[in-house]
């Protein structure tokens, strides 16, 4: 016997990482060191930092991944996958440097990962940040064939004083909501028992994902469902780059606004959210209606239309909302701090 007949293909996984070599070579940002295909990534840090702080950050993107499966549809997963991780990573005030993947299949299709790494290298343009390096584990009798699963890992660099850890967040600011661009990479397991209660009658769950119901405007479930996560990135530097000062930030991801907004409070400091300052995207619409989701379950679910908060003084308020327009995010306050609450870790 041999590990080709075990199920392994060496020779495939070599023509994978020679397919996917020239896309992540257009990641590379100066602190590269080396290629890929060595046992270790190397990134060189940046100049200029006088007490650097490394911000490391790891996710996945939860059973979206199965829709895109079942859609044989690969090209944003990879999206997804970066923006649950640089996102996180953004939240400290941290700029993102390197990215990493694993991958796992039991069948090794070199043409699929291939696009789902394309994907990937798209994410990390789009945030400033290399494709490092991966892994890729064929693994028969693990994985069904045709199945594959998906964990990222960032590192971002932020200066000590820059650092936000929450102290830094005031009574009276003010919490600035960034649009999400649907759901996100949260709550599919909800989604997808929703899908399911309503393909209990014999109806073809393709059939169903091909449908526009008219809450999302004209584009179909499938279209909606797998549209990729916003990447911030671009947004907070440009905040920044006009000399915005942002006191707090969250990434509105599993648990929704509750859980995830206390995250950048500080000590004995809470947010009363304005629920009623925005209007539900139509996804979510038809989710609840077609779930019989209570308001709070979906308040406790999803993004629901908000997917990165912003916290800063009032006066910075008018010019955080104009310098993202110009960038074509909407936003909208959703709350402001007050006394009182616990700290969430």
């Amino acid at each position: 016997m041999d590990y080709q007949q075990a199920g392994v293909n060496l020779a495939g996984a070599r023509a994978f990482v020679e397919a996917i070599r020239p896309a992540i070579g257009r990641t590379q940002t100066p602190g590269v060191l080396g290629g890929i295909g060595g046992f270790g990534g190397y990134f060189q840090l940046p100049t200029g930092y006088q007490e650097p702080v490394l911000v490391a950050g790891t996710d996945g993107v939860g059973t979206k991944l199965k829709l895109a499966q079942i859609l044989n549809k690969h090209d944003t997963i990879g999206i997804d996958l970066v923006a649950m991780c640089v996102n996180d990573v953004l939240t400290s005030g941290a700029k993102p440097l390197f990215f990493l993947d694993y991958v796992a299949t039991g069948v090794l299709d070199g043409a699929t990962l291939t696009t789902v790494v394309q994907g990937m290298t798209v994410g990390c343009a789009q945030s400033g940040c290399a494709l490092l390096g991966g892994e890729t584990a064929e693994m028969p009798g693990f994985y069904p064939p045709g199945v594959y699963d998906l964990a990222g890992f960032c590192v971002g660099v932020v200066e000590r004083r820059e650092w936000l850890d929450g102290s830094q967040v005031r009574v009276g600011d003010v919490a600035v909501g960034l649009a999400s661009s649907g759901v996100h990479s949260n709550g599919y397991s909800l989604v997808r028992k929703i899908l399911d209660s309503l393909t209990a009658n014999g109806t073809d769950l393709l059939d169903l994902l091909a449908q526009t119901p008219a809450e999302l405007g004209g584009k179909s479930l499938a279209e909606v469902l797998l549209t990729p996560t916003v990447i911030y990135v671009p947004a907070v530097h440009a905040l920044r780059a006009q000399g915005i000062e942002i006191h707090g930030m969250a990434h509105i991801t599993g648990g929704g606004i509750p859980e995830n907004l206390p995250r950048c409070l500080g000590q004995n400091q809470q947010i009363e959210i304005q629920w009623q300052n925005w209007q539900w995207p139509g996804i979510f619409q038809w989710l609840a209606t077609q779930g019989k989701v209570s308001e709070l379950a979906m308040r406790e679910t999803f993004n629901l239309g908000i997917g990165y908060v912003v916290i800063v003084a009032p006066a910075q308020v008018e010019p955080v909302q104009r310098v993202l327009a110009e960038l074509g995010l909407a936003t909208c306050i959703i709350g402001e701090v007050t006394p009182g609450g616990e700290r969430h870790e």
